[in-house]
């Protein structure tokens, strides 16, 4: 396998990492980035541009990050937080009155943002147009009753964190989550990334597909637990009605779903992007570029739900849009935080080593929290601090 870019003395593992999953883990084309004290140690990509294609990944191939998306844009509503312009425990209702329907006028904002909203899923899924067009989603959302108490318990909101997002961002200021995010974050930063691809971007986007990992990868059959596989195997579980909210799923290839702004899944960037990003979340990279204070990163780390999960049927741990590590997601330390995304893409920050973290792979994998591709990456960079 060719693989192209740098690896910082000391961090020679990754690198080796990232060759065995091309060798022995199915990876068609990827790309990781570490920084470690705001300064990129880690640059490497390889393989392909489309998952089945022969076009060559190059340095500035982009791809869809699914839900790695949501640890992104969870930067907005922070950073808004921040900025005295949203309160974290003010009601959801406050922002957006038609949000109170159903039972739903206690929700606090940082219910929503710690998948503590209770709806995950919707009594009729969306069609990926009504998805994008920005009114449907914000309006099922809205009038849905809620599988739960919103408060009492959590369940990964897969899709319709999406609309629960977008509609709050737009209430509180007039302004898009993508909107913010490209003008406040994205081009200050020079971060390759973005929540709504413009058109000038599209060729630099890769195809991504599913694959089947190949015999030698044995690692990536390994059984879910029986009641995971049968709630994901059920139509009428929550599981199941979550991550159908948009039904038919969408073609993550198709340029309309690629140009919608939907920051729960459709979030295209760099592995470069995602670890810069993550890395000026808890300091100062390169260039002297931060996003957070030292109290808005202590907050991005903070549990606000944990134990059983309604929707992924594992325990799971969140923070106000951060996934924090735990078993069914492990991360690098338990001061991390970051996100998944399902078939294999991760991104994360950790505070007390300084790292800035991001994979992406035009490969998708039966995961959904923790690929086995992701993990060997985050096991190699354990073992590089640790030497």
């Amino acid at each position: 396998m060719d693989i192209q870019g740098v690896v910082a003395e000391g961090f020679e593992p990754v690198r080796d990492a990232f060759v065995r999953n091309f060798e022995v883990l199915g990876d068609r084309g990827a790309a990781v980035a570490v920084y470690r004290d705001g300064r990129k140690v880690v640059d490497l990509w390889g393989g392909t541009k489309d998952a089945h294609g022969t076009e060559p990944w190059t340095a500035d191939t982009a791809q869809i990050v699914r839900s790695a998306t949501k640890g992104v844009a969870a930067a907005v509503p922070l950073l808004l937080h921040q900025n005295g312009l949203l309160d974290l425990d003010a009601p959801v209702g406050s922002y957006w009155p038609e949000f109170k329907a159903g039972g739903k006028d206690r929700t606090l904002v940082r219910d929503l943002l710690a998948h503590r909203a209770g709806v995950p899923a919707l009594d009729r899924g969306l069609t990926a147009a009504e998805a994008a067009d920005g009114v449907s989603g914000p309006r099922a959302v809205a009038v849905q009753q809620p599988f739960w108490q919103p408060g009492t318990e959590h369940g990964y909101h897969a899709q319709t964190y999406s609309w629960l997002l977008s509609e709050l961002v737009l209430r509180a200021t007039g302004r898009t989550v993508g909107g913010i995010w490209a003008e406040e974050l994205a081009e200050p930063l020079g971060l390759e990334f973005w929540m709504g691809l413009p058109e000038t971007e599209v060729h630099r986007v890769g195809r991504v597909a599913p694959v089947d990992p190949p015999e030698s990868a044995g690692v990536l059959r390994t059984r879910p637990r029986r009641n995971v596989s049968e709630a994901y195997a059920d139509p009428d579980s929550l599981t199941r009605r979550a991550f159908a909210a948009i039904d038919p799923l969408p073609d993550e290839n198709d340029p309309a779903y690629r140009a919608a702004e939907l920051p729960a899944s459709a979030g295209i960037g760099t592995a470069r992007a995602l670890a810069r990003f993550y890395a000026a979340t808890i300091g100062v990279v390169e260039d002297g570029a931060r996003i957070f204070t030292p109290a808005t990163t202590a907050l991005a780390g903070k549990e606000l739900s944990a134990g059983p999960d309604r929707v992924l049927v594992v325990n799971t741990r969140f923070g106000p849009g951060y996934m924090l590590h735990g078993p069914a997601s492990p991360l690098l330390s338990p001061a991390s935080f970051g996100h998944p995304g399902r078939g294999g893409s991760l991104a994360f920050a950790d505070p007390e080593e300084g790292i800035g973290f991001g994979y992406v792979t035009n490969a998708l994998a039966k995961s959904v929290t923790a690929d086995p591709r992701a993990q060997a990456l985050v096991r190699a960079l354990r073992s590089a601090l640790a030497s």
